[in-house]
């Protein structure tokens, strides 16, 4: 039941609330497998959650050790996202240019598509959203000192490249 409520805000390109959102991580963050830390990838995306994030960090003794922001111009996410195809079966992103004309996964085979949220006025409503309740989670974790700003600009290889040699560089990951 939760997980058809998160998949109805998500294809309608909404937020998922944060009532929602909280339950979903505490159930999850309680879990065996997430003992030893775990990747966050869009949450927080926004101010209260950040809240209920430290504190469900507090009860189970953890913090946060960095943020990862990649920083990417407007005009440039638009495109991109109104461009991006998915496997149906592992979720990897393809930008329609890298898939060519290619209907397959390279990993797994599965087919290419694109997600109802991933069109151009989705996207821009998603902006929207974002610099109105996502972006103060920017200055929130700079002043505490968490975030890593890495520069979006480029494909996916150089820019998974520079987040993986931040966190060499602060001894997040095995160099």
């Amino acid at each position: 039941e939760l997980g058809l409520k998160v998949k109805n805000y998500i294809e309608n390109g909404a937020l998922v609330p944060d009532e929602i959102t909280g339950q979903v991580v505490l159930e999850r963050m309680s879990s065996s497998d997430c003992l030893d830390g775990v990747i966050f990838d869009g949450f927080p995306r926004n101010l209260k959650q950040a809240g209920v994030l430290d504190e469900a960090l507090k009860k189970l003794n953890k913090q946060i050790d960095w943020v990862v922001y990649i920083k990417v111009p407007e005009k440039t996410l638009i495109k991109r996202l109104g461009k991006r195809l998915v496997c149906r079966n592992c979720q990897t992103p393809y930008s329609v240019e890298a898939a060519g004309k290619r209907s397959k996964c390279e990993k797994c085979g599965g087919e290419l598509y694109q997600r109802p949220d991933d069109n151009i006025e989705t996207a821009k409503e998603r902006l929207k959203v974002y610099f109105n309740k996502t972006a103060p989670l920017i200055e929130y974790y700079r002043k505490g000192g968490k975030l890593l700003e890495i520069d979006g600009e480029g494909d996916i290889d150089n820019i998974t490249s520079r987040i993986v040699a931040a966190l060499r560089e602060r001894a997040c990951i095995a160099k």
